[in-house]
């Protein structure tokens, strides 16, 4: 009996032992979790911080060209319309030319000519005036034999806006910024995006952070082991997804030291 007692008596230090042992274990696991937990927390906030920078200067940019773009815009209508009207004087010269040889008036030729001639060198666009097949280099010469042979050409009877493709560029200027003001606000899209799951990771460590807190008060051992199980998952989980997220554009961690 009495060395039964002594082995029961073994048994229960050794247990205790043990309980302690495994008691030291978990406190020393969650302090080191407690450590990760916090420097992936610091981590996310950062990271999460610089995509939401990105976002806001993103859509500034993009704010930006848009605006440029819309001004482009407003400046391609205008001159337009300018050389629209400058068609028409220029087709209503043209049609007192062709009266005034029918009528067999020189006079009257070599005035409408003379003023057709300056009209296409003082006021045409380099791209009205190749689209009609006039010559902005003219040497010194007769304007009126000039005028009289560009009017044999076909293009120059033909109106420039009747042409696939010459209306178009009035609005490129302000077609490439408006791409590149969707092209921001996508990219911020983008960012605005990642910033928020950064922000979902730094609450899933919140979580883990408390759960670590709390383990270290709860007595029943089986407990306290489920519940730094849950914070381990849950700290595993959230990092695999935190480190499938991409990092802000241009990041470079060297250049916060002066550096890259």
């Amino acid at each position: 009996m009495e060395n039964d007692n002594i082995q029961k008596e073994e048994k229960k230090v050794e247990e205790k032992k043990k309980e302690k042992d495994l008691d030291h274990i978990l406190e020393i696991l969650v302090v080191v979790m407690l450590g990760i937990t916090a420097l992936l927390t610091a981590w996310a906030s950062w990271i999460g911080a610089l995509h939401g920078g990105n976002q806001a200067t993103n859509y500034t940019e993009s704010n930006n060209f848009a605006s440029e773009g819309n001004s482009e815009y407003n400046a391609g209508i205008q001159g337009m319309m300018q050389d629209m009207l400058l068609w028409n004087e220029i087709s209503d010269l043209q049609i007192d030319i062709f009266f005034a040889q029918e009528n067999n008036d020189p006079i009257t030729l070599e005035q409408t000519t003379n003023k057709l001639y300056f009209k296409l060198n003082d006021n045409l666009s380099d791209d009205m005036a190749a689209t009609i097949g006039w010559s902005l280099d003219h040497e010194l010469g007769d304007p009126t034999e000039i005028i009289l042979s560009w009017l044999e050409k076909e293009e120059a009877l033909v109106s420039p806006f009747t042409i696939d493709g010459f209306i178009e560029k009035y609005f490129e200027s302000a077609n490439t910024l408006l791409a590149e003001s969707s092209a921001k606000l996508e990219e911020g899209q983008k960012s605005n995006a990642y910033s928020d799951a950064f922000g979902l990771v730094t609450v899933i460590f919140g979580v883990v952070l408390f759960l670590l807190g709390i383990a270290g008060t709860i007595k029943s051992q089986k407990n306290r082991i489920v519940v730094i199980s849950i914070s381990t998952f849950s700290l595993v989980i959230a990092t695999i997804y935190m480190f499938t997220l991409p990092l802000p554009a241009g990041f470079n961690i060297m250049s916060f030291f002066g550096q890259g």
